[in-house]
């Protein structure tokens, strides 16, 4: 089986980029993001501080989280039987999984899950420490990222186009927030690992990403 583990900050692109990459390549997609923003949905809606530690750790029993693919390949988040997969993308929920993904219980708790899909799976598997900790003998690194204006445009188009009511100044200021906790985080802190290739999306348009990402995937796997 063959591993491909892209990492970056938030906003990098790198769902849609690996989920196209994936396809073409006939590998399985695996946003590993959308487990922690599935936690993160979970405890928001039960009013629980989202940094108490010692209160996210005791509601992962209650939490049952799986991936399902449909007929097309696309990723569906299931949380507790219920496909959560498009409440987990507003920025309330972004800040929310950046929150509880710095909590060591948590990562614990979603490390078997991952690591046994690429185990049995031809894989590209995106986040935050998918190179550094969670597969950090996969075939293929990268580290794909983007100017925090860049990152911030493309998700502020990404949440109009869901009818949401933000402002691009909002979702800036969201995604250096959330760059700053996820880089300097104790337990596995956003950075790229020693053999990761650096891709840089912020010239690139959407099809140029995907096929720089193939092209890479391609040449290291012959």
């Amino acid at each position: 089986m063959y591993s491909v583990a892209i990492d970056g900050p938030s906003g990098a692109g790198k769902s849609t980029i690996a989920r196209a990459a994936a396809k073409a390549l006939g590998f399985i997609y695996v946003d590993t993001g959308a487990l922690y923003r599935a936690i993160g949905y979970y405890i928001v809606k039960q009013g629980i501080n989202t940094k108490d530690e010692q209160a996210v750790s005791q509601q992962l029993i209650n939490i049952d989280i799986s991936l399902k693919y449909d007929n097309k390949g696309k990723q569906q988040v299931i949380l507790n039987n219920i496909d959560v997969s498009e409440y987990i993308r507003t920025p309330e929920i972004s800040m929310a999984a950046s929150n509880v993904s710095a909590i060591p219980k948590v990562r614990e708790f979603l490390l078997d899950l991952q690591r046994n899909i690429a185990k049995n799976n031809n894989v590209i598997m995106d986040g935050r420490d998918i190179a550094t900790v969670i597969l950090p003998n996969a075939d293929v690194k990268i580290f794909l990222t983007a100017s925090a204006e860049k990152r911030a445009h493309r998700r502020y188009l990404e949440l109009l186009e869901k009818g949401e009511n933000v402002t691009e100044q909002e979702v800036l200021e969201d995604v250096k927030k959330r760059d700053y906790q996820d880089s300097h985080r104790e337990i596995a802190p956003l950075m790229p690992s020693g053999t990761s290739i650096i891709v840089d999306t912020s010239e690139l348009t959407l099809d140029e990403s995907i096929n720089t990402i193939i092209k890479i995937v391609k040449e290291h796997l012959k």
